[in-house]
């Protein structure tokens, strides 16, 4: 069998960011995109038994059902400010993430539903795929679902450190959210740098994302972990606490 040729000889960047090979030994056609199981070649099967309980989302509708609480299929911006304190993010923190979410995706989401914008910029979780910006991972399609071979790109192409390619340090994240742009897509960009900057303060430990933590984050499977680990007393032992008062403390418990 003819081997796959995926570096091009007068194109370095081919070489500096090789693809995910062999992906196929551990999850059947890992281009095609799952509607509702986030998978890696560790975890085929996504997460147990979250992907099954939440079979009837996309695993972009399932990264959000967080803030959803009362399910309603509406998250208020109070329903942010909620949820990030409920991750430990402090209050100023908090406050900004859900200023700056519902003003950048409300109207997107919105479109389902109307042409005018919403009067208390909610979120609609049956349209979060219209909020889908450019320059982003990849690693969610269109209409919400995963693509598993993208997230097996992103650690082939940029965890350089970790030669087991299962973690991703803050430089190598960079690399990443700059190799991903997109040309002339200034929103893009900040939200990407937004989206990837918020999860290195949650869930970095020892200055690195581990891969399977990234994964639980794309279906939000991970969200209620924190939440419980810090309601029950055990605290999450991640993230970015750079000081318990300032503004950017993830608080263990």
């Amino acid at each position: 069998m003819t081997s796959v040729v995926t570096s091009a000889e007068k194109s370095a960047v081919t070489f500096s960011r090789p693809v995910a090979v062999g992906a196929d030994k551990s999850i059947r056609s890992p281009g095609v995109a799952r509607s509702n199981i986030a998978s890696s070649t560790e975890h085929p099967q996504g997460t147990k038994p979250w992907a099954s309980q939440h079979k009837n989302y996309t695993v972009l509708q399932q990264h959000i059902l967080f803030w959803d609480r009362d399910q309603d299929g509406q998250i208020y911006p109070v329903d942010i400010y909620r949820g990030f304190r409920d991750l430990g993010f402090n209050i100023i923190f908090s406050i900004l993430a859900a200023v700056i979410i519902s003003i950048g995706i409300s109207y997107p989401t919105r479109l389902a539903h109307s042409y005018l914008p919403d009067p208390f910029f909610r979120i609609y979780v049956d349209s979060i795929h219209k909020a889908k910006h450019g320059s982003d991972s990849g690693v969610i399609d269109s209409e919400g679902r995963f693509v598993p071979q993208n997230f097996e790109n992103l650690f082939a192409k940029y965890a350089k450190e970790d030669k087991s390619r299962s973690s991703l340090t803050l430089s190598e994240l960079f690399l990443l959210m700059h190799g991903q742009r997109s040309v002339l897509d200034p929103f893009g960009w900040c939200a990407s740098i937004l989206e990837f900057s918020t999860t290195w303060l949650l869930i970095q430990k020892d200055r690195k994302i581990q891969k399977e933590d990234l994964r639980k984050v794309y279906d939000g499977s991970l969200f209620w972990d924190i939440e419980a680990k810090r309601s029950n007393g055990t605290g999450w032992d991640k993230g970015f606490k750079f000081g318990r008062n300032s503004m950017w403390a993830i608080k263990s418990d």
